[in-house]
């Protein structure tokens, strides 16, 4: 049984955070866990725009917090984001997010996220694959 707590990935090697400030993020569960997803707790800062093209994850999020929009760039569709809304990028769709409010969003990957990923150019974070380098290992907390 894996129990984490949100305070306790504060500040450790799995609170990531944008270079450019758009966004943090809190990832519970990673590759190493086992599960064969990535969980995360993430907050897209209010005023912010963040272009993303997963071409290697599929990922769904549900908003628990806070609103914006999602834009996808395929057909140009603009989806109004608020708590209880949930969406699927089943198709690797270039979208991006835009937040009125900090947007809290509960997210999923698959394939799971090693921790070590940062959105490349084109917005996509890179698939690493069995042994390459991932994270050290924070251990599983009670």
């Amino acid at each position: 049984m894996i129990v984490r707590r949100l305070e306790e990935l504060i500040n450790s090697d799995r609170d990531i955070r944008a270079e450019n400030g758009n966004w943090v993020s809190h990832r519970f569960l990673l590759k190493h866990d086992g599960l064969g997803f990535s969980f995360h707790d993430t907050t897209i800062h209010a005023g912010t725009e963040t272009y993303i093209h997963y071409k290697n994850h599929l990922e769904a999020v549900y908003c628990v917090g806070g609103s914006g929009e999602l834009e996808d760039l395929e057909t140009g569709a603009i989806h109004k984001l608020r708590d209880g809304v949930m969406y699927a990028l089943d198709g690797n769709e270039r979208h991006l997010l835009r937040a009125k409010e900090d947007m809290r969003m509960i997210c999923v990957f698959n394939p799971p996220l090693t921790g070590m990923e940062v959105h490349d150019a084109e917005g996509a974070y890179p698939l690493v694959e069995d042994g390459q380098q991932e994270p050290a290992d924070s251990g599983r907390l009670t």
